[in-house]
């Protein structure tokens, strides 16, 4: 986001900018700031704004405003103090400028030189089938277990980014608001930071879809008025008892955010109307810590004196914390309009934990929660059984670590927290990686269960082992922990080493048997001879009998050289195989015949009119996603350097399959309805039809072959005007 000008402009000005805004950082801190504290601030500061001098951002403001307003996202939006502080301010000067991570240190001290090191990027590395952005994801998450404030300086370094993104080229905000999707709201969320993350992903949405986004802003515009009318009407009774009791209270109305919304009309296939929490009542009271429990419950108590709760939908999350800290009591209840509400119940040191997290933790207890650290603790065994691949390593800390919990308690009572959709398996390796060795099933209350059976909060499991049981690679496919994955890689590898030396051996007998010298150039030869892909290949497919070594007879071998060449295959790099895909132009245009092969995604089934990009696999094809794909997210998060922009030929009409979603009061006839709707009225074939019926209602599947969105909207209007039909979307 950075460029150096050599431009004419006001300098006088804007050091008295430069100057303002760094008094506005130590006034608005949440901190008193001693003198030592300010020295080291100011001395940051000093530094940074030599280091970054003449050099400007792409909104053309001095590059100095970034790391002064990272800094003031640490101190007031998070709460941390002067030494976050201080290097929020030096967080850019090793990645930009001459400084070294050595200098820091004999400037600052270790604590501070650590806090840089790990914020600074790994450069010069680039692997085809690597990622560098991966790797810097995981050098950042590395020093989670040691130095948290890392990861908040980094989490207000990508909040500062993500507001000030409107100056970045297209592409470039598309592959920053992935990774804010794919990494960062995630690792905000898991540590607490409620109000960051809601911004980071309403951010991202908005570069993501932007017309999605705008539509959802203006409508809750829009509604703003009646939802205020509502809120007023519902909370007064709740007014007035609170104020009888007694009780130092505040309550409001909190909107959800645009990205939640958004994610709840996407996942539910429902429009805007239809969301019925597009806000929830917030009720704050102020209370001691040792009272808030009993107190939340007394508000409890007068919420439903008025209105009925659905029993379903009570979450206690005061009595069992959720593992980023979170505390509050959830309950939805019915309003005298007839509308679900959810009411939220929380004291202040509950709201500003649920608001700031991991920081406000340290402000009341100048620690962090018990849930933080177990958290924290799972971090570390995450990173000691870590793989060493980067996107592999940031997609399991992503699975074990983002992942909703649920609480499953052993045979003696002690309750685990486990990722969702854990398995026996993934508790069995909890336990002891022994146990989930030799596990080879389980008893969820009492009723024996098979090893893949996936468990739900509440259950109490027994492990069932055998002394004969092994891992096998089957297991993968349903273990989710990043421990039972570890553990069961781990036995894999030593097995796979022990068939590797076993082919070894076989090999070399061989060699000496036709006269062939054990060497590395032969070694090459024989690879290529095999076409495998590497000598550990190599070995393990002999160990496996897989590759047959009477082989050997056949080649040429010469004073106990093999006399081997390959054909010559021309293999392009991934920039070469990019650049052929957009040709001279500046976007893939998808319809033409280009020169490397291309396919539409089977996840998203882009049609024209779908704002598309290409990402380049393994296969050398380019596969034609949509922006809003989730698969897109990891793709520009990890390999954007594969990634092309990508547009319809607007020139030639094609069918491509596309798939909607039905519901509503099933009749006679209303299939025959729809089927020639599609059929007759709008000339479409059909591909596919799924229709079922249960005690008056129907819901279905139809997939289609249309030409682009608009012929698709078309299709959906119709199909939406029958009669009995209520629900009509498109299959994401």
């Amino acid at each position: 986001m950075l460029q150096v000008v050599r431009e004419n402009i006001d300098e006088e000005k804007e050091r008295k900018q430069v100057l303002r805004k760094y008094r506005n950082l130590l006034r608005n801190s949440r901190f008193d700031y001693n003198e030592d504290e300010v020295r080291t601030i100011r001395k940051a500061f000093d530094i940074a704004l030599e280091a970054h001098k003449g050099v400007r951002r792409k909104s053309g403001e001095p590059y100095i405003f970034h790391p002064l307003e990272v800094a003031r996202i640490v101190t007031e939006e998070i709460g941390l103090g002067s030494i976050s502080v201080a290097s929020a301010i030096l967080h850019d000067v090793v990645e930009d400028t001459d400084l070294t991570i050595k200098d820091i240190d004999s400037l600052f001290g270790s604590v501070i030189a650590g806090i840089i090191d790990g914020l600074t990027k790994i450069e010069h590395i680039f692997e085809q089938e690597g990622s560098i952005q991966a790797a810097n994801f995981r050098k950042v998450i590395l020093t989670l277990a040691d130095d948290v404030r890392v990861i908040l300086i980094k989490l207000a370094d990508r909040l500062h980014n993500m507001r000030t993104l409107e100056s970045m080229p297209k592409d470039k905000q598309l592959k920053i608001a992935s990774e804010t999707l794919y990494i960062y709201a995630p690792l905000a969320h898991r540590l607490g930071l409620y109000a960051l993350k809601s911004e980071l992903e309403d951010l991202a949405l908005k570069y993501k879809a932007p017309k999605v986004y705008n539509e959802i802003v203006a409508k809750l515009k829009q509604t703003k008025a009646v939802r205020t009318r509502f809120i007023n009407r519902f909370t007064e009774p709740l007014r007035n008892s609170l104020d009888e009791s007694g009780m130092s209270y505040e309550i409001y109305g909190r909107l959800k955010s645009v990205y939640s919304i958004w994610n709840k009309m996407r996942t539910k296939g429902i429009p805007f109307e239809e969301v019925y929490d597009v806000f929830a009542i917030r009720v704050i009271i102020d209370t001691e810590e040792i009272n808030e429990k009993a107190d939340c419950w007394k508000v409890y108590s007068i919420v439903t004196d008025y209105y009925t709760p659905n029993p379903d939908r009570l979450r206690d999350w005061i009595s069992t914390p959720k593992a980023n800290g979170y505390e509050s009591l959830h309950t939805t209840v019915m309003s005298r309009t007839g509308k679900w509400v959810e009411v939220q119940i929380r004291s202040n040191r509950m709201d500003a934990v649920a608001e700031r997290g991991l920081a406000a933790h340290w402000r009341y207890k100048e620690k962090s929660s018990d849930a933080l650290d177990n958290w924290i603790n799972r971090v570390r065994e995450v990173l000691e059984s870590a793989v060493q691949n980067p996107v592999e390593f940031i997609d399991d800390f992503k699975l074990n670590l983002f992942a909703k919990e649920i609480f499953v308690f052993t045979p003696k009572g002690e309750i685990k927290a486990m990722p969702h959709k854990s398995t026996v398996l993934d508790f069995a390796y909890e336990i002891h990686t022994e146990l989930g060795s030799r596990c080879v099933g389980g008893k969820v209350s009492q009723k024996l269960v098979p090893l893949s059976h996936v468990l739900k909060s509440g259950d109490q499991v027994e492990i069932v082992t055998s002394k004969v049981q092994q891992p096998n690679s089957q297991w993968l496919n349903f273990v989710v922990t990043a421990k039972a994955k570890s553990a069961i890689k781990s036995h894999l590898r030593d097995e796979r080493k022990s068939i590797e030396r076993k082919g070894k051996q076989k090999l070399n007998k061989a060699l000496r048997k036709y006269g062939i010298i054990r060497n590395d150039e032969n070694y090459t030869k024989l690879i290529q001879y095999y076409r495998v892909m590497s000598t550990h290949d190599l070995f393990y497919k002999i160990g496996m009998d897989s590759i047959s070594l009477s082989n050997l007879s056949r080649l040429k071998v010469e004073r106990g050289k093999i006399l081997y060449r390959p054909r010559k295959k021309m293999k392009l790099s991934v920039e070469q195989m990019v650049e052929t895909m957009r040709g001279n132009k500046k976007a893939l245009v998808v319809g033409r015949s280009p020169k490397v092969d291309y396919a539409l995604a089977t996840c998203c089934h882009p049609i024209p009119g779908d704002d598309v990009i290409g990402f380049l696999n393994r296969n050398n094809e380019m596969e034609i996603h949509r922006i809003n794909c989730e698969n897109t997210i990891p793709l520009l998060s990890n390999y954007s350097y594969k990634v092309v922009k990508a547009k319809w030929d607007s020139s030639e009409t094609i069918s491509f399959l596309a798939g909607i979603k039905l519901s509503g009061i099933d009749r006679r006839g209303i299939v025959k309805e729809m089927t020639t709707v599609i059929s007759d009225d709008m000339h479409v074939n059909i591909r596919t039809i799924n229709i079922k019926s249960s005690d008056g209602t129907f819901d279905g599947e139809i997939t289609v072959y249309v030409n682009d969105t608009k012929h698709l909207m078309s299709l959906k209007d119709k199909l939406r005007a029958i009669k009995g039909v209520s629900k009509v979307h498109r299959l994401e």
